[in-house]
């Protein structure tokens, strides 16, 4: 172990004395420092500015004067998604969704104004996140500083005098592996203090030691892979071009290519396609603004054998509520489906792009990283599914709202003049129907659970990688052949 920590030593004090490699580690903390603190800010603008739009879109709804409550119905609510604590590492998806829902009868609107259409745009350096930045950036420099790890020796025929040393080609792998999972570890500083800052916000420990293991376990895999590559190349030249096609290939090729794949492989409904069929769907729901429509005979019927009238003047409940009401319900299982179904599309493109994390290593951490942080589409669609929850509360309140404390006759003659207007009209205390709506993203143990199975496969790149980086030392010319 101490040879270990001697040519660590070494190849530090290597490293320091050589202006690329100093230079490389500067500019990149230097950007990834940029990268956090950007981030940071932005994402922390649009929590604060979602959180106060939020509260005025509530206060706004509940500041409104005695109305008929099915014309609050189309009045509408606002709700929005404000980021989870972690996204200050990671966004993942949300730059891509949508981040308000306007709520309303009747209609499932879709989630509209994503940031990376809202946010100004700055040469394309808003994209610039700390999880571009160590997915990427940051593994190209390990390659650029640490290439010819073990070439150099080979080179420099210094591997002659660490095995006149007694070195062998265990001391050699750890050491040099050692070199750059430090200077990994380094590099992953602006990181720490990034997930700090989420955790004064609100961020979960566990979630946050995750997030920060993950792309630990990333770094060393390249630090692993990049020891290999060195001790099985023949020269430097050959080790550096190695490296950089294999950088090229993970973190570029292979992600782009499974793409492209899962959506040829499963392809989503198109929207007009969706559309169209959802309206040929809605014909079979009856109109919940005609108490007469024959898809209520059967509803009225019952009402009226049940507080024994004839009539809907007589019944002690608005028959326009409670035909609203039950209209509603039946739209909403209807809409629900449609909605069900394109989440399910889509959470299969979403597992099969998963299933690359076996291609790639950067997949993988993109997966856990996403999961942990809860910045993924599974996490996307709660945001709808509540949502979606809200709406339906906050209406049929108000239809309740309607069949209770508006008298049928009132309603059916509101429009008569101005004082039967008014007589149609309920207390704005029954505005209280509206619940706050707070998101917030899945309970830590459950995203790390789901991000449980891209953790082991980004463990066993990192395994694979050590076990490469050792057979290649073993395997390699040079005296470094027994224990």
């Amino acid at each position: 172990m101490n040879g270990a920590l001697r040519i660590a030593a070494e190849e530090w004090r290597y490293w320091l004395r050589s202006r690329l490699a100093v230079s490389a580690i500067l500019l990149m903390l230097i950007v990834v420092l940029a990268a956090v603190i950007s981030t940071v800010s932005r994402m922390q603008s649009e929590a604060d500015a979602r959180r106060t739009m939020q509260d005025a879109a509530e206060k706004t709804f509940l500041a409104q004067p005695d109305r008929h409550p099915h014309r609050m119905v189309h009045y509408g609510h606002y709700v929005f998604r404000t980021p989870a604590p972690l996204a200050v590492i990671d966004p993942g998806v949300d730059p891509l969704t949508g981040t308000v829902i306007f709520l309303e009868g009747h209609r499932q609107n879709s989630a509209t104004f994503p940031a990376a259409y809202t946010a100004p745009q700055v040469a394309g350096f808003n994209a610039l996140t700390p999880a571009f930045a160590y997915q990427v950036l940051v593994p190209l420099v390990l390659i650029v500083i640490g290439f010819s790890v073990v070439s150099r020796e080979r080179e420099l025929r210094t591997d002659v005098q660490l095995s006149a040393q007694g070195l062998n080609s265990v001391s050699l792998w750890l050491g040099k592996s050692l070199a750059l999972v430090s200077l990994s570890a380094l590099l992953l500083v602006p990181l720490v203090g990034g997930a700090l800052y989420a955790l004064s916000q609100g961020a979960a420990g566990v979630a946050v030691v995750a997030l920060i293991g993950s792309y630990f376990l990333y770094l060393a895999f390249w630090s692993f892979a990049i020891v290999g590559v060195s001790a099985r190349a023949k020269s430097s030249a050959m080790a550096l071009l190695v490296s950089c096609v294999a950088w090229m290939a993970i973190a570029v090729v292979i992600p782009r290519l499974v793409s492209d794949l899962v959506g040829a492989i499963a392809p989503v409904t198109g929207k007009i396609e969706s559309d169209f069929a959802l309206i040929e769907a809605m014909r079979d729901v009856g109109d919940g603004h005609n108490a007469a429509d024959p898809a209520f005979d059967k509803l009225r019927a019952e009402l009226f054998n049940e507080y024994g009238v004839d009539k809907a003047e007589d019944l002690p409940v608005n028959l326009r509520g409670i035909v609203a009401e039950v209209a509603e319900a039946e739209l909403t299982d209807v809409l629900n489906e449609f909605a069900d179904a394109r989440m399910q599309e889509e959470a299969a493109q979403a597992t099969l792009a998963r299933n690359g994390a076996l291609l790639s290593p950067m997949l993988a951490l993109r997966n856990a990283s996403m999961q942990t942080v809860g910045s993924d589409l599974g996490n996307y669609h709660r945001f709808l599914h509540e949502a979606e929850d809200a709406r339906f509360e906050f209406v049929q309140g108000l239809n309740r709202v309607h069949g209770s404390e508006l008298s049928y006759i009132d309603d059916i003659n509101r429009n008569k003049d101005e004082a039967s207007g008014l007589r149609a009209r309920v207390s704005a205390d029954n505005w209280r129907v509206l619940q706050t709506f707070d998101f917030r993203p899945a309970a830590p143990a459950e995203r790390i659970g789901k991000a449980g199975i891209a953790l082991l496969i980004l463990a066993l790149w990192c395994v694979g990688a050590a076990g490469f980086a050792y057979g290649g030392l073993r395997d390699s010319e040079g005296r470094f052949h027994a224990v």
